[in-house]
């Protein structure tokens, strides 16, 4: 497989199989994303995998946590603006539309959609979750080089035949997560990500989000 067509088939999968990945597999996975870019070489990521009973801990924690409180912890850092403006508010809900539409629920199904949404917190049975901890202290250029290691990552997981779908939405659940695993008083989750074997049959799978064209995005000059 080669980069470009890791970087076309690479979906937010969201339906995996009963399937494990051993611990040799996840440490030489992780072993290869450490050359991912990194401003200044702080390499500011760290990681935590879960898998087996660990991740049900995780799992557990979430559903007792949001049964308490379903909107979640808050936050200083929000998954989203409070405000999205166009043309990122009709990007956002156009993906959602066509979610939901490959999974055959209605808008008017609210109790439907809330519940296949809940399945974030179950890593949509992947066999593993991975949290993505960074410092506080850490700029906003250090966010973005984590990001960059986290796209590394899911790049190399497709080579491998790996599924992954970036969870940020363990975002509202930082306090716990960060008294969860101890993290330091610094520290704190940035997001997760579910990791599996994908499940080619499930119609959720089949979503392919759309794009904007090169011509909305970018500018070429000079040329």
């Amino acid at each position: 497989m080669d980069v470009s067509q890791a970087v076309k088939q690479r979906i937010s999968t969201r339906a995996f199989l009963d399937k494990p990945i051993g611990k040799s597999e996840v440490r030489d996975w992780l072993d290869r994303a450490q050359r991912a870019p990194s401003g200044g070489n702080l390499q500011p990521w760290r990681v935590i995998v879960v898998a087996g009973e660990e991740k049900q801990a995780v799992i557990d924690l979430a559903q007792k946590t949001l049964a308490s409180n379903p909107r979640g912890e808050p936050t200083d850092r929000p998954i989203y603006p409070a405000d999205l403006w166009e043309p990122h508010k009709s990007r956002r809900f156009r993906v959602g539309e066509m979610m939901y539409a490959e999974l055959g629920i209605p808008r008017e199904d609210k109790a439907a959609r809330l519940q296949w949404f809940a399945r974030n917190y179950r890593f949509f049975d992947a066999p593993l979750g991975v949290f993505f901890i960074i410092d506080e202290r850490m700029g906003h250029g250090q966010w973005a080089h984590t990001g960059m290691y986290m796209q590394t990552l899911a790049l190399l997981a497709e080579e491998r035949g790996w599924g992954t779908c970036m969870q940020e939405c363990w975002g509202i659940l930082r306090q716990t997560l960060h008294d969860h695993f101890k993290l330091g008083p610094t520290e704190m989750v940035y997001c997760g990500m579910a990791v599996g074997w994908p499940d080619k049959d499930h119609p959720v799978n089949k979503l392919y989000a759309e794009r904007a064209t090169v011509d909305e995005v970018a500018e070429l000059k000079g040329f």
